[in-house]
């Protein structure tokens, strides 16, 4: 199993991780916007940061949520477009074995 990467804070600062894990939460929730949607917004713009990990892990949640592997390029051809050629190399690493 993958370690959660909020272990460590959660481990000094219980409360902090709480109020993470309720913005969380909030911003995914179904809305106008369907979580599918949310998480792909959510891999474009860690894909924009050269986010590896958080692309990985918004990807497999993209795919949970009904997300095609076609989709996902697209996002990362948006990514790239808005932010460069640093996103689509994060997102390499990052896919790497995924699909």
């Amino acid at each position: 199993m993958i370690r959660n990467p909020l272990s460590t804070i959660n481990d000094l600062d219980g409360e902090l991780v709480d109020a993470i894990e309720g913005a969380r939460k909030l911003a995914f929730h179904d809305g106008a916007l369907s979580r599918k949607m949310k998480y792909l917004v959510a891999l474009g713009i860690d894909a924009s940061n050269g986010a590896e990990e958080g692309i990985r892990s918004l990807a497999r949640q993209a795919l949970k949520n009904g997300a095609s592997k076609e989709e996902i390029l697209e996002v990362l051809r948006v990514a790239y477009f808005v932010s460069g050629v640093g996103s689509i190399y994060a997102a390499s690493r990052a896919l790497d074995g995924l699909f």
